[in-house]
């Protein structure tokens, strides 16, 4: 091995073997895990997706969602079969990762001792929540730990919504689960409830690369929840998930449409249309009064794809 991949090497594992003596990864380290995204970032690193496209991408299914990563080569962004405490709400939001171990005392010392020095406060388990900014969802693997494996109670229910006006992905447990029902707008997707206590856990790291199932979550993605399931979407795939499912919607509106009238066959509107239909739908276009994208994304949207 010559000299200059010797030096790499090593700054390879310096950068991801330190975060065993810090509680969350650097401001380096995470932009080197989400090296695909090219705009705005959080002051921790995080990809800062865009508000508006988070709102709209409430209206994306799982299936539209799932398909287009699969279709990328991300063949594991999904987890369903989850007990979710508003099940007709959709949450959508960006993750704010966290990871739990059973307790061993050594490396809970250490973690501790590094957040006393950082200047945090308080048990580890609200150390993620004291770092979420609005639109934030907390993300944690606490390895399906139901029984003394709750989390959070209603206390830090309302402590996370305030800060976030979201709520919880755990593959783990609450408590007090009458209590988070009664905090308005705010939402859990968890494995179960329990009323007993924290015990035998830590925490790990915060902002880390975790596994929520089947899925493998990055700190920053994007989180689409809905009563089916969720699928984590890295962030970089965002804006192109939502405009594709908005054409699809839209393109979708004009072939019932037109099926309904009598003016198309399904086998014309099935394939690839010709250039009377898609003239015919950019004119149906002009006629909508609520798209669900700017006139000029679509415009731009379509004429890098071929529909």
């Amino acid at each position: 091995m010559n000299h200059k991949l010797l030096l790499l090497a090593v700054h390879l594992c310096l950068a991801f073997y330190l975060p065993a003596q810090q509680v969350t990864l650097t401001i380096d380290q995470i932009k080197a895990i989400t090296q695909d995204w090219k705009g705005e970032r959080f002051p921790d690193g995080r990809p800062k997706t865009s508000d508006r496209l988070l709102n709209r991408l409430k209206n994306v299914s799982l299936e539209e969602a799932w398909g287009y990563l699969r279709n990328k080569g991300y063949q594991n962004q999904f987890e369903g079969d989850w007990m979710v405490i508003r099940p007709d709400s959709v949450m959508v939001g960006r993750a704010v990762t966290a990871q739990y171990m059973p307790m061993r005392p050594d490396y809970d010392k250490l973690i501790k001792d590094k957040g006393k020095l950082e200047g945090r406060i308080g048990p580890t388990n609200s150390w993620p929540i004291d770092v979420l900014k609005d639109g934030d969802i907390y993300v944690a693997d606490s390895y399906g730990k139901v029984a003394d494996g709750t989390l959070i109670g209603d206390n830090l229910g309302n402590a996370i919504y305030a800060k976030s006006h979201r709520g919880v992905v755990f593959f783990g447990s609450v408590r007090d689960i009458e209590g988070l029902e009664e905090i308005v707008g705010f939402n859990g997707w968890i494995k179960g409830y329990d009323p007993s206590y924290i015990q035998q856990m830590m925490l790990s790291g915060i902002n880390v690369p975790i596994r929520i199932g089947r899925a493998t979550v990055l700190p920053g993605d994007v989180v689409l929840a809905k009563k089916g399931g969720i699928v984590f979407i890295p962030s970089q795939y965002l804006e192109d998930i939502v405009q594709n499912s908005e054409f699809v919607q839209l393109r979708d509106g004009f072939g019932h449409q037109r099926l309904r009238e009598g003016k198309y066959t399904p086998g014309q509107i099935d394939q690839q249309w010709t250039d009377e239909i898609k003239k015919d739908f950019l004119q149906w276009l002009d006629t909508q009064k609520n798209l669900p994208m700017t006139r000029k994304e679509l415009d731009d949207y379509m004429k890098e794809r071929n529909w």
